[in-house]
């Protein structure tokens, strides 16, 4: 019989901490449904003592999630402990997770603390977090520049303190297999009390080794992958999950082990996020790229017609991908839309699928054919939970090499239930209607990234945008899907000034309190 891998993702607290890749608190619970759905063992759902917006995370995903395991992330500090259970407490399954570097490096200079003063924190902070419970995951950051000795000592007391869970981590991508093997190999032989926690192993792909070092760990004993969805997080990313599972699962030939992920949520998993973040996997990304199942070299599509095996080690099916387009156009009814929606794993209310269907039918006026592409960003252009202040009720452009490009637009302030009309002057049509924007607003917001993409194919295809805007040094993201690039343009940036506002009023109404500065982990 197989052994089991936990596999315990890391996207909404380490991923989060990828550029351009953070959440509000509404899109962290959307982000973990589908974790849940995937079937995850353990969700690390936030920093709690990071901010305030952290803390509301881990609480509501520990309250919303009850099969999977829901860790916090904590320094070895009394506040930082007290703090993750008090947003853990409501968690049916909950998780301390305590961390202290022990590389010299960061022992001299981070730290700035000797080896035994570590170890002494180390034992402490696991000895505190396993009065609140009986789950506790001890993390030695930057184990793999650890002296081995050294490592071994303070895994060995920090499990005698009661660490359920002790986690290995290539916080900066530095080991390389053969070399992570041997220090996993190492800690089971050395550490007398070994057989007592689990070993976990979290690895960082500054090197692109993330993915094989993980499965050289597990090769040698950890039994916890530490990962996350399309591998984003600090720097180059972590170990990507849907790597990791989909290896362990083709090759098990050679890798006799069982994890608990539902393969076929990878896919949507992945759209889910890149949606949420506006930021896309490569097409040549391993298992949910665009062209991970493509084949255009005319000798593949000889090959693949005859049989699929010869050039497909996974079909395209067991990760969720959907070749096939689908037949809905303006004359499809409410039922077989929602039939569709079903089909594609939603379950809509009668509400939500009365608005799905609205903008279905706009969407179908504009183009002849609908697919489950368009459908997704209905879902996730629609099903927006950021209250809007302020929404697009039109816009006009013109540009032309000759001319100055302007704008006119009218929002509707949701508040005042008034409409204001602004015009500007920009670079093109996108800046002037962002210049409208910001006059209508009082918001001035300065544009980090601009990302359009065409979801489907033709001349009729959906645009989505995505941005990133600076507001007030706090960055937002938007985004927003239409034929128009012009109006998804316009209501991407909407989108994050809404998200601004709402973001201004909640912490007045949380009395703006500033959170202590943070070293991430891992």
């Amino acid at each position: 019989m197989s052994e089991r891998v936990a596999v315990f993702d890391t996207t909404l607290r380490d991923g989060e901490q990828s550029p351009g890749c953070s959440m509000n608190l509404e899109e962290k619970l959307r982000m973990a449904r589908q974790l849940d759905a995937l079937g995850v063992d353990i969700i690390e759902a936030g920093f709690p003592i990071a901010s305030d917006d952290d803390f509301a995370a881990v609480r509501e995903v520990a309250r919303t999630c009850r099969r999977p395991i829901i860790a916090a992330l904590c320094r070895t500090t009394p506040e930082d402990i007290e703090r993750g259970w008090e947003a853990l407490s409501e968690a049916e399954r909950p998780r301390i997770h305590t961390f202290i570097a022990t590389s010299d490096i960061h022992l001299q200079y981070k730290l700035q603390k000797s080896r035994e003063e570590t170890l002494e924190m180390a034992c402490n902070a696991v000895r505190m977090a396993k009065r609140f419970t009986d789950d506790v995951e001890f993390s030695a950051e930057d184990a793999t520049r650890s002296d081995l000795d050294y490592l071994c000592q303070v895994i060995e007391s920090v499990i005698e303190e009661g660490a359920t869970v002790v986690n290995i981590p290539d916080t900066v991508g530095y080991t390389i297999p053969s070399e992570y093997h041997h220090i996993i190999t190492t800690l089971k032989q050395k550490v007398r009390n070994i057989d007592r926690a689990v070993i976990s192993v979290h690895c960082h792909n500054d090197l692109g080794l993330a993915v094989a070092n993980s499965l050289a760990a597990v090769a040698a004993g950890a039994r916890q992958i530490e990962c996350t969805i399309n591998g984003i997080g600090e720097r180059a990313g972590n170990a990507s999950l849907e790597e990791i599972v989909m290896a362990l699962r083709v090759r098990k030939d050679l890798m006799p082990f069982e994890s608990g992920i539902v393969s076929e949520e990878i896919f949507r998993s992945s759209q889910a996020l890149s949606n949420i973040t506006g930021v896309h996997v490569q097409p040549n990304k391993a298992i949910v790229g665009k062209n991970a199942f493509a084949h255009e070299a005319g000798i593949h599509q000889h090959g693949v017609l005859k049989n699929r095996l010869t050039y497909e080690i996974m079909t395209p099916e067991s990760v969720g991908v959907k070749t096939n387009s689908i037949v809905l156009g303006k004359h499809s009814g409410r039922h077989a839309l929602g039939k569709k929606y079903e089909e594609m794993g939603y379950d809509l209310s009668r509400p939500e699928l009365d608005k799905a269907y609205k903008l279905f039918t706009k969407l179908a006026d504009q183009k002849k054919e609908i697919f489950e592409e368009d459908l997704l960003a209905i879902l996730q252009d629609g099903f927006a939970q950021i209250p809007e202040r302020y929404k697009l009720r039109a816009v006009q452009a013109t540009a032309g090499t000759s001319t100055l490009a302007t704008a006119l637009v009218t929002l509707n302030d949701t508040k005042s239930d008034d409409a204001s009309t602004g015009t500007a002057a920009g670079d093109g049509p996108v800046n002037a209607v962002y210049e409208a924007i910001d006059q209508l607003t009082g918001l001035k917001g300065s544009l980090i990234d601009y990302t359009v993409r065409s979801i489907t194919g033709g001349t009729d295809a959906v645009g989505e945008v995505f941005v990133h805007v600076e507001f007030d040094g706090t960055s937002y993201t938007g985004k927003a899907a239409s034929t128009d690039i012009v109006d998804a343009s316009a209501r991407a940036y909407l989108n994050a000034v809404n998200k601004a506002l709402y973001s201004r009023e909640r912490k007045k109404a949380l009395g703006g309190e500033k959170s202590p500065a943070i070293t991430a982990a891992d």
